[in-house]
């Protein structure tokens, strides 16, 4: 079975403005429930572990899919959300891949983070894949190669279409 770790912000200030952040809640349960209907176990992470936080913006009717509204029902899903373990205390090789979902508060925390950058590098130097959308490219920002490089030197982000809010690396 392939197993995935899902890395959420703990972070919920939009810097100093006094407007609420988090991550946004789209972005993880899209990925969510393409990971668990593919068969895969997901593993839910943040730095401070316990429920991470939610961009209330990203709860809007506005912003609401079917996968929002089928995760915010799914009883599963929301003990997942509300027992997030701490970062630190996981292991590259229990995973698969690793993936992101974006939000103002990876910006904040996670790219800033020893554990998230550590993460990230591990996974790259173990060869297994990563992935990031929207804000979340953010959190490569310190990480380095095997070799010492900027990981995102030489790389470019693009938009997967026109009207997506998802970036592809290369």
């Amino acid at each position: 079975m392939t197993r995935v770790l899902m890395v959420l912000t703990s972070h919920d200030q939009l810097g100093d403005t006094g407007r609420k952040t988090g991550f946004w809640l789209e972005e993880l349960a899209t990925p969510y429930y393409r990971f668990r209907d593919a068969g895969w176990e997901v593993t839910l992470a943040s730095p401070q572990g316990g429920r991470p936080p939610l961009d209330p913006k990203s709860d809007e009717p506005d912003f609401q899919t079917e996968q929002t509204r089928r995760f915010t029902a799914d009883t599963e899903a929301e003990r997942q959300l509300a027992t997030t373990v701490r970062l630190d205390s996981v292991s590259v090789a229990d995973f698969d891949t690793v993936f992101y979902p974006g939000g103002h508060g990876p910006l904040w925390d996670l790219a800033e983070d020893d554990t998230s950058i550590k993460l990230i590098e591990q996974v790259v130097a173990a060869g297994k894949p990563i992935a990031l959308v929207c804000h979340a490219p953010g959190v490569l920002r310190h990480c380095v190669t095997p070799d010492g490089g900027s990981l995102v030197a030489g790389k470019r982000g693009s938009p997967a279409s026109p009207t997506a809010r998802r970036s592809t690396w290369a």
